[in-house]
């Protein structure tokens, strides 16, 4: 072999390596075994009803999303709104599986699956709620894992969702809040593609709205099956627009944006005026997205959670 040519094979070889080491989320032994005793301690806590007993594991300035209740920051906040769902409910059974794990960097982003079998103590009538969850993880400089951010959302619609909220619970109506300034390259564009996001759900238009997801993108939508792929996520939208009412005003809008490498996590929520026939009515919600910079320099959705307030 020619030394031009072997040095060419070797710059080829050290930026496809290089490619690899940017755009693999595959996360290491250590962090695995973490998050699954963090996932073990999770569910016996809730079935002892002892969920202060996880803040150790918790961010001081921890997030958490979940569907039917605004957004609730700091660890007494997460933890009493715990104790409030335990008192109301009578826990049976809790169970938690990991779907994936994605190793971003600076941070490291877990979704799963989760079951829970209650009793509303008022009624007496017991619930089976399943629905996926999402969990953040920020790592410190001595490799030391921090919940910054917890969110679940429902596989299907609860008529108990009264029942879910807690009025006496601190939260935070994150859709009427200060966002984050456009102020730098990437709160620029990701303004300008929630822009597009708004004139294209406003008009139903599902050719477009699928455009935003990457082809290996996955959405873990509220009340539906989780979405895998290009296909599934065009046909998800086809059918989802069919049931979407009027949106008279929809903004969107982020308050906190992480950037890893080619990974973005925006934690966006939205305001929609909405009519459908004779109701009307005004809606908030949150959601977070992980979008990833393709290699043709474009910016997808590549996983996606949201949670109605």
């Amino acid at each position: 072999m020619t030394k031009p040519r072997f040095i060419f094979l070797a710059v080829v070889f050290f930026c496809a390596t290089q490619s690899f080491a940017q755009t693999s989320t595959k996360a290491d032994d250590k962090t695995i075994a973490y998050l699954t005793q963090f996932r073990s301690d999770y569910s016996k806590r809730i079935l002892e009803g002892k969920p202060e007993q996880l803040s150790a594991y918790y961010d001081d300035n921890i997030r958490l999303m979940v569907e039917f209740q605004k957004t609730m920051f700091g660890k007494s906040n997460v933890t009493a709104y715990h104790k409030a769902v335990l008192i109301r409910f009578d826990t049976k059974s809790y169970s938690r599986e990991n779907l994936e794990i994605l190793d971003l960097g600076s941070m490291v982003v877990e979704y799963g699956i989760f079951n829970w079998k209650a009793i509303f103590r008022k009624s007496g009538k017991e619930h089976e709620l399943s629905g996926k969850y999402q969990h953040v993880w920020k790592k410190l400089p001595n490799g030391t894992l921090l919940l910054i951010t917890e969110g679940w959302n429902y596989n299907e619609r609860q008529d108990i969702a009264d029942q879910l909220r807690f009025s006496d619970i601190p939260i935070v109506d994150v859709a009427t809040q200060a966002h984050v300034p456009i102020n730098t390259n990437i709160s620029f564009e990701l303004a300008a593609l929630n822009r597009l996001q708004e004139a294209t759900i406003s008009q139903h238009d599902a050719s477009i709205w699928s455009q935003f997801y990457a082809e290996d993108a996955i959405l873990y939508t509220q009340y539906h099956p989780i979405q895998k792929g290009r296909k599934a996520i065009d046909e998800y939208f086809m059918q989802h627009v069919k049931e979407t009412p009027v949106f008279e005003k929809l903004d969107i809008r982020n308050d906190r944006i992480d950037e890893s490498g080619i990974y973005v996590i925006e934690y966006a929520s939205h305001i929609a005026i909405v009519r459908n026939g004779t109701f009307s009515g005004v809606f908030t919600g949150k959601d977070l997205a992980i979008w990833r910079r393709e290699p043709n320099g474009s910016l997808k959705i590549f996983r996606h959670m949201a949670m109605y307030d």
